[in-house]
């Protein structure tokens, strides 16, 4: 599992650590997010009905951002609702529009930890550089940004230096 940090310019909330894996698959990829802490006091949608949905990382989800060529990019956006999202960009911020996938979600949730596994369908060439990252919608109403890695300034997520994870071919 790897292990996210707190954006600098977050304050400690609820959660007091992030873990992450993702293993790339013959279709697509595995992922699960392990979020620790007073999980009562954070934001976790209600499951819904699983399909595509836009808006999500407005409250408490995970992301994905997936590129093998280090511009262009895809980001999945996995929500505890057991809705998704799935956008290619051409490059950084430009060029976003729905990208093919198929997205099955499973979570549980404790007092003590939120767990969601993701199960996508999708092209994604390898080797790849990714980011895995965490919003978490803390009791306050204020998002918190988790991350494998942060580039100066404000959480940016659609930025390269987030992709710190560098995976190798199949």
């Amino acid at each position: 599992m790897n292990q996210l940090v707190l954006h600098s310019d977050c304050a400690s909330g609820s959660i007091t650590a992030i873990e992450a894996l993702i293993e790339p698959t013959p279709t697509g990829c595995r992922a699960v997010f392990v979020a620790r802490g007073d999980i009562a006091r954070i934001a976790v949608p209600q499951i819904d009905a699983p399909g595509r949905f836009d808006n999500l990382w407005k409250t408490t989800c995970f992301e994905i951002f997936w590129s093998h060529d280090g511009a262009s990019y895809r980001e999945f956006n996995l929500s505890p609702s057991t809705r998704w999202a799935c956008y290619n960009f051409d490059t950084f911020r430009e060029g976003m529009r729905d990208a093919p996938a198929e997205v099955a979600i499973t979570v549980s949730v404790s007092a003590s930890e939120l767990r969601l596994e993701a199960q996508i369908t999708s092209d994604l060439p390898v080797p790849a550089t990714v980011a895995l990252n965490g919003i978490i919608k803390d009791h306050d109403g204020v998002n918190r940004f988790w991350a494998l890695a942060f580039c100066p300034g404000k959480p940016e997520f659609h930025a390269s230096d987030c992709r710190a994870l560098a995976l190798a071919g199949r």
